[in-house]
């Protein structure tokens, strides 16, 4: 697997998350609206909604480092696998419990296994290599 693969991953999907969890941190009402989710103006409740828009937009941030810092790429691979496809599977189970949602996060939802499946494949790939996950750092591509 080519270096190159990995970088343009990690930076599309840093940048993704990274535009998501701003929208989410600094814009909540116009980006929940989108879903047809009505906020108000609770403090306690855009201050649960706002933290995790900064933990996305952290995460993105870590992500996008690790698509031009060679010795962070397989620690930015590995969080992109984990936020995705932990999104996505808390999706699922809140589908299970609470029904369905709007065709717009069953979108989401799609992306997010996407992605993570993606990262996951990427993972996997550098691990069979015979230099193992220290070939994330070497500059074949």
């Amino acid at each position: 697997m080519k270096n190159t693969t990995i970088v343009i991953y990690l930076v599309i999907s840093g940048l993704l998350i990274l535009v998501i969890g701003a929208a989410i941190l600094l814009a909540p009402h116009a980006f929940h609206s989108s879903n047809g989710i009505a906020l108000g103006y609770n403090p306690n409740l855009l201050s649960e909604i706002r933290a995790p828009g900064g933990l996305l937009a952290a995460s993105g941030i870590i992500i996008l480092i690790g698509g031009f810092r060679p010795p962070l790429r397989s620690q930015a691979l590995q969080l992109t696998t984990l936020v995705y496809g932990s999104f996505g599977v808390a999706r699922l189970i809140s589908m299970a419990m609470d029904g369905m949602p709007s065709n717009s996060i069953v979108g989401a939802t799609v992306l997010e296994f996407v992605v993570a499946s993606i990262g996951l494949a990427l993972l996997l790939q550098t691990r069979v290599r015979k230099d193992g996950l220290a070939a994330l750092g070497a500059s074949s591509g």
